[in-house]
């Protein structure tokens, strides 16, 4: 049986082809627009999955979406309702667009899918989504899920079991109170865009205080023993405004809104501080109530909420599970997939064959590129490049990096989520102070606060983090500490983003200002090229470690093919680009290209 999963229209879409039972494809649509966080339909990502499966449009057995759009409708009409006559501007701007295209999904669909789709489309409940892509692909025959996010038709958080093919919710709360929305009013409020600047508020939280913990729980949200929780809505504009929060959250802050190109202060980072403390327990407590009440020894995560690994490390080490598995695409794309596997396993009824690590195949679901294909799309761009064998690509790349050069590194099939897992990466030296400032500002035109995640080798990682050596995390979604003998003492007196200058440990350029790192394990199995070249890159220095950030620059999204990977490599400060067995040295590159590519850089300067 052959399904497509669709997410869009609303922030992230994306497309994955699910045939008996088998994640073939997955793409976002971003990745192939240029547009981040495209949310039109997913033309593009379709194509894509329909070809991976050889097979077209006509032949696909069903389409589902990941949401109900009549229940969210519902929302919006009586949300309105319950504001009246407050809110009309909001709602006046969203209705033209729902009458003329949100209302009628199973049209738009077949028209996406070019006539060819004569089914009538199926709808699965966007919590469900999520639930079902934690769960089905999970290596558990048996879990209890947790999903958070700020909010689908109606709810914000659910929880749930899960046994051999069947997902079952069993409690949630509703909008308007979600943690996401508090999480994203406080993004709102230090400057950074909602929906995708929320990662940014993470990365800088160590660098503050949790001064605000207290008046946090004791103005904006209440949160129970249990977990559950309700905002005091007096303080926030997202269910009347075109606003995440309103004047009485800046009084009780202590100012207005910051604008994204104004410099950070200290309150900035005292408020990160203590809206991630707040949300780390409140998902600690949720996830040790889902333990208590579902009894189950494993758990699922997934939703926006899940991609916050700070908490999710809380709940790895605190929550009393023997082993927890988070969706890779946690987001709303993420949905598209578990809409798929809900409609193959639930709705129909189809076996579900638990694999041994999961079923996301490493969550390398995307585009792929033959050598003859990037040989030829290099040579098209005007590229110089060169082509080594395997062994000598492994040692040379990995001499360059010791030596201090930026490599990236583009492998296989691209990765399907927001992590860049070793195969559309920008790779560096750990071990270099230097090297987390210079990625930051000259090839990621971004601001400087923003931590690095280290891969490492999965054989070595209880070595270098205080983490079991069985420690699986190959989709980067938890964050540990340092261990102790590789940490260095911070000189009394510092604070603030001034803990930039200061190594934090012998691996200064992926260890956080409070001693963690958002550490992802890399295996033979799931990616044998990066381990390999990581296993020489640990032959040559001892350090099994490498930097590893996504490849792409601020305001992009992470590059998909060849063309995106060049154009990338010349318009930052990478040193050398490596695609498949193709390298292409920055010096060598006609001073044509590098021109244009200056002046394609000149647009993401950092605030």
């Amino acid at each position: 049986m052959k399904i497509l999963g669709l997410s869009a229209f609303y922030h992230d879409s994306a497309a994955v082809l699910v045939d008996d039972g088998e994640i073939v494809a997955a793409a976002q649509e971003e990745r192939f627009t240029r547009i981040k966080h495209d949310a039109s339909f997913p033309a593009r990502s379709v194509r894509f999955c329909l070809e991976r499966a050889g097979i077209s449009a006509a032949q696909l057995d069903h389409v589902i979406f990941y949401e109900k759009p009549l229940l969210k409708f519902d929302r919006l009409i009586e949300t309105f309702l319950a504001e009246a006559p407050r809110g009309f501007a909001a709602f006046t701007q969203a209705l033209p667009l729902w009458l003329q295209k949100k209302l009628h999904h199973p049209r738009l669909i077949r028209e996406g899918l070019g006539g060819a789709f004569r089914k009538r489309p199926l709808f699965c409940e966007h919590h469900e989504s999520h639930a079902a892509s934690a769960f089905f692909p999970s290596p558990f025959e048996e879990a209890a899920i947790l999903t958070l996010d700020g909010v689908g038709e109606w709810t914000t958080t659910s929880w749930g079991l899960g046994r051999g093919n069947r997902i079952e919710l069993k409690a949630e709360h509703p909008f308007p109170h979600s943690l996401g929305l508090l999480y994203s009013a406080f993004t709102y409020h230090c400057g950074f865009r909602v929906n995708s600047g929320e990662y940014k508020l993470m990365g800088l939280a160590p660098y503050g205080r949790p001064i605000y913990r207290d008046l946090i729980l004791s103005h904006l949200v209440e949160v129970r023993p249990d977990g559950s929780y309700r905002l005091n809505l007096e303080y926030f504009g997202f269910t009347r405004d075109l606003r995440m929060t309103n004047a009485a959250f800046d009084r009780l802050v202590g100012g207005p809104p910051r604008k994204p190109e104004e410099p950070l202060e200290q309150r900035h980072l005292d408020l990160a501080a203590s809206i991630q403390a707040v949300t780390e327990e409140t998902v600690l407590r949720l996830a040790c109530t889902v333990r208590e009440r579902s009894g189950m020894s494993r758990l699922c995560l997934a939703g926006g909420v899940a991609l916050n690994c700070v908490a999710n490390g809380r709940v790895f080490r605190e929550a009393g599970f023997e082993d927890i598995w988070i969706q890779p695409a946690a987001g709303d794309a993420g949905g598209a997939l578990g809409a798929a596997l809900f409609a193959h396993h639930q709705l129909f009824g189809a076996e579900r064959h638990v694999r041994t690590g999961d079923a996301q195949k490493g969550s390398f679901l995307g585009p792929s590129f033959a050598a003859s294909q990037i040989e030829s799309a290099l040579r098209a761009e005007g590229a110089v490049l060169h082509r080594l064998e395997e062994t000598s690509l492994y040692e040379q790349v990995a001499s360059r990096i010791a030596r201090g050069e930026v490599v990236a590194w583009f492998q296989g099939a691209m990765e399907f989520g927001p992590r860049a897992l070793g195969n559309r990466s920008i790779l560096g030296d750990p071990r270099d102070p230097a090297m987390q400032r210079r990625m930051n500002l000259k090839i990621k035109f971004r601001e400087s606060f923003r931590p690095f995640a280290p891969a490492v080798l999965r054989e070595e990682v209880g070595r270098w983090f205080s983490v079991p050596d069985s420690f699986d995390n190959a989709y980067m979604l938890v964050v540990a500490q340092v261990r102790e003998e590789h940490r260095l003492p911070v000189p009394d007196g510092v604070a603030g983003l001034e803990l930039q200058r200061h190594p934090a440990s012998t691996l200064p350029a992926v260890t956080h200002v409070d001693g963690s790192a958002r550490v992802q394990t890399v295996d033979q199995v799931r990616n044998p090229r990066f381990h390999a070249l990581l296993a020489e890159f640990r032959r040559q220095t001892g350090c099994p470690v490498l930097i590893n950030t996504s490849f792409n620059v601020r305001g992009e999204p992470i590059v998909c093919s060849v063309e995106d990977a060049y154009r990338c490599f010349l318009a930052s400060d990478v040193d050398v680009l490596v695609v498949g067995d193709f390298v292409v040295n920055r010096n060598e590159q006609p001073q044509a290209n590098l021109a244009r590519a200056r002046d394609h850089a000149s647009h993401f300067a950092p605030d």
